[in-house]
């Protein structure tokens, strides 16, 4: 899709702090995180939300959530992680994407910046 940010993300055209990548996936970290290692799952297929998923590739995209998951706790000592998938209205990009929400035992973002926490938790 031409107009869509993820597809462009995906594609090279707009720079990302990439996590992980494979022929299925990407993750990368949130532009504008709510918590310190907020980051995104997304499919490299444009699908538009989580109805247009088939079961093999919400499976998929879990598996990859899971492995970000316990990375995200262990490199930024966090005591949870949430996982959030926005449809409809809340919605703001209409490309389907998992939100991993490291938990905290306070909920707020430190001063680090996203390039302080990106190095932290990047591919050794």
């Amino acid at each position: 899709m031409n107009d869509c940010i993820f597809c462009k993300i995906v594609n090279g055209d707009i720079p990302s702090k990439k996590l992980f990548e494979d022929e299925k996936v990407i993750v990368i970290m949130d532009a504008n995180p709510q918590v310190d290692g907020h980051c995104l799952v997304i499919p490299k297929k444009h699908l538009t939300d989580i109805t247009e998923l088939n079961n093999e590739e919400l499976n998929y995209i879990f598996s990859i959530a899971k492995k970000m998951s316990v990375k995200l706790m262990d490199k930024l000592n966090a005591r949870g992680l949430t996982y959030c998938i926005n449809y409809g209205d809340s919605q703001v990009v209409k490309h389907f994407h998992l939100h991993l929400l490291p938990d905290y035992s306070i909920k707020k973002k430190s001063d680090k910046t996203i390039d302080e926490v990106y190095e932290l938790i990047k591919e050794d």
